[in-house]
């Protein structure tokens, strides 16, 4: 197939995650300051979107408390730096089971399974530009965790967020979440032409070598806009294969904490390389205005 480059491509900087990573860097942001911080200084190194996360500020672990995002969104709209806000939705939706001969009860220890309004509390508070869609369940490679996202609730917080007008992120970790994704534009619970992120080589989604990148982006209808990401030490190399593919990239440290092999990142290191790499594939960095422009975002002024 011919090659199908993005010349014009945008950053999504991921600030901070849900991941177990507090106590692996100095570097991933704890408190609702220091996740808005890092945001921002991610923006100055050229990201258009920072993908947002919150921590609970004394153990880092993650949480779904409102008040948390509402303090980083504010900080973010009321910095001098512009940025389009992406707050996520997919906590609430964690069961863990117990052992494999006795599932349940359900370990009461990472369980954290909501209903679809309570899901949505943040982003209906907060009204940020985009908030993510994890389209289907998915086991991770984390014992009898399971990140459940089942038809009907991804259709009731689809509802929510067109009904809001906020831009879901579909973040598809299979080919199978694509599927899943066309259905619900298809029923109207989501307007096209969407935005997808592609999830690659996280256990046990799609792997990210190149045959399944490319598997993955051939279900992506060709009106509708992509990026994609890998995780750790492949996170660089898929700025390029991102780029290359016709799509965005995502990096930051909710996917990866290094820079170097021994050298711990911060989130504005990771999008200033990503900047290298494609500016040295020929292609433009572009801002949050354009990116407002290119998927139709609407942008919320600070609270007075």
């Amino acid at each position: 197939m011919p090659l199908a480059m993005n010349r014009e491509v945008f950053i999504t900087c991921a600030v901070t995650g849900s991941g177990g990573t507090q106590d692996r860097s100095p570097h991933v942001p704890r408190s609702p300051k220091q996740i808005a911080d890092s945001a921002i200084e991610a923006a100055r190194a050229g990201a258009a979107v920072v993908h947002c996360h919150v921590r609970d500020p004394e153990t880092g672990k993650p949480s779904r408390d409102p008040k948390l995002y509402r303090e980083v969104t504010d900080r973010i709209r009321e910095a001098q730096v512009d940025v389009v806000l992406n707050l996520t939705a997919g906590m609430g939706g964690d069961i863990v089971f117990g052992p494999t001969e006795r599932p349940l009860p359900v370990n009461p220890i990472g369980t954290d399974m909501v209903g679809a309004s309570e899901r949505m509390v943040h982003v209906a508070e907060c009204l940020p530009e985009i908030c993510t869609l994890d389209c289907g369940t998915m086991n991770f490679n984390e014992a009898d965790y399971v990140m459940t996202n089942t038809p009907g609730m991804l259709r009731a917080m689809g509802g929510m967020m067109t009904e809001l007008g906020v831009r879901p992120e579909i973040e598809a970790f299979d080919t199978g979440h694509l599927w899943f994704a066309k259905e619900l534009v298809k029923e109207g619970v989501l307007k096209g032409p969407a935005l997808v992120q592609l999830c690659m080589g996280v256990p046990w989604g799609a792997p990210d070598d190149l045959n399944t990148l490319m598997a993955m982006v051939n279900n992506v209808p060709p009106d509708w806009f992509w990026s994609a990401f890998s995780i750790g030490r492949n996170q660089m190399p898929y700025v390029a294969a991102a780029v290359l593919a016709g799509g965005n990239v995502r990096v930051g440290l909710e996917d990866n904490l290094w820079l170097d092999k021994g050298v711990l990142a911060t989130n504005a290191q990771l999008v200033d390389r990503a900047v290298g790499i494609i500016e040295r594939l020929g292609a433009r960095v572009i801002g949050p205005a354009a990116v407002r422009d290119k998927l139709g975002l609407v942008k919320r002024a600070p609270r007075g």
